[in-house]
């Protein structure tokens, strides 16, 4: 985990802060502290993005990737997100379809329900690999 994120367990929950900006700056090392958390047997990952102004597709794609692995690993990832640049972005990609977004960090640890609901078959983000291992091509 890098030392500029913080990780906060409540029991197997973990509760990782993201940065102000995730975007192909810091994306793979985001991407990085998350699977690290969840290998590190988390019943439930939560992103707390509440303090994250901007996400562009490269930090699209690490939590998407990361949703996917948590939940081969019989984990979760809840995002808590409320900047509307951040919500728009998440809800325009598909992923608010793929994660669960709550408002606050205490709605996401609050909701007893699952924390993922990745469907496999799901579009890649642009340029990523798909759940086939290859990546997308426009069409």
């Amino acid at each position: 985990m890098s030392g500029e994120r913080q990780l906060v367990w409540v029991g197997r929950v973990a509760v990782v802060t993201l940065p102000a900006e995730v975007d192909l700056a810091n994306a793979e090392q985001v991407r990085e502290d998350l699977l690290s958390v969840v290998a590190r047997d988390a019943s439930l990952v939560i992103a707390d993005m509440t303090a994250t102004s901007f996400c562009d597709s490269a930090g699209v794609a690490a939590l998407v990737r990361v949703a996917r692995r948590a939940a081969a690993n019989a984990s979760g990832l809840r995002l808590a997100a409320s900047a509307p640049a951040v919500t728009r972005v998440l809800g325009l990609t598909g992923v608010d379809k793929l994660i669960k977004i709550y408002p606050s960090t205490a709605a996401a640890l609050a909701d007893p329900g699952a924390g993922v609901a990745v469907d496999e078959a799901a579009p890649s983000a642009p340029g990523q690999a798909g759940s086939e291992g290859r990546a997308s091509q426009p069409g």
